[in-house]
């Protein structure tokens, strides 16, 4: 499929500022990916629009056909008809991606080239490292809708990755989701001035009540040597 839309560059770029978990905790706990897709080295904080890739296992034929149809701002998203680990992405996909301007790979399947990928500085997360590679035989689909980890991902999505995964915004839900963002991060930021003021989690969260409604108990050190002497007479 061709000429599909897109979220809004600009809002997917506030998103990924946002970052993964606070984007994630404000959509509601939703799109998240799972914690098996990692990033292959640390640091990378990236968010762009979903170019949709399913491939046959050990097989990269349909990557190499979805760069035709990926632009500047996008995020190549991969997965498999069937689990695959095989090395089915790495440094020349890269640099053809690079190229044309996208801003990194979401694959539940391998990489290789870690050390390139690393030094180009194009974000790869992956379920695994693997330098076995794959060949080019099967058809599959490009921008089509996927699934990963049971969450949708349709072409156009808005994707946000950093150390702490990877998280999929719906198109449609982006604008909504920069709201619910922004005001997580402004009661964060409330939060966090409380607790440098020394204020406890119980107190604000109002977690005593709860503590005390599940039977959790505060007993004296000294009292409860004495009444465990008790009981043991």
């Amino acid at each position: 499929m061709t000429g599909w839309p897109r979220a809004d560059a600009a809002e997917v770029e506030t998103l990924a500022e946002f970052g993964v978990a606070t984007v994630h905790e404000a959509i509601g706990r939703t799109g998240y990916l799972g914690p098996a897709i990692r990033p292959v080295y640390p640091g990378s904080r990236v968010g762009g629009t979903a170019v949709t890739v399913l491939c046959w296992p050990g097989d990269n034929l349909m990557v190499h056909a979805a760069v035709e149809q990926c632009r500047s701002g996008d995020i190549l998203v991969v997965t498999t008809t069937s689990p695959s680990s095989d090395g089915a992405f790495g440094e020349l996909l890269a640099t053809s991606l690079q190229h044309r301007g996208v801003r990194g790979l979401v694959t539940t399947g391998g990489v290789r080239d870690v050390a390139e990928l690393h030094a180009m500085n194009f974000p790869v997360f992956s379920a695994a490292v693997s330098a076995q590679g794959t060949v080019k035989a099967t058809a599959g689909a490009v921008t089509v809708p996927i699934s990963i980890n049971g969450q949708r991902i349709a072409p156009g999505d808005a994707v946000i990755a950093d150390d702490d995964g990877v998280v999929v915004v719906a198109r449609a839900q982006v604008g909504s989701a920069v709201t619910a963002a922004r005001a997580r991060v402004e009661k964060e930021n409330a939060a966090r001035a409380a607790f440098q003021r020394g204020e406890l989690g119980l107190d604000r969260y109002g977690l005593r009540t709860v503590l005390s409604e599940r039977g959790v108990e505060y007993l004296d050190y000294a009292a409860y040597q004495e009444s465990a002497y008790q009981e043991s007479q």
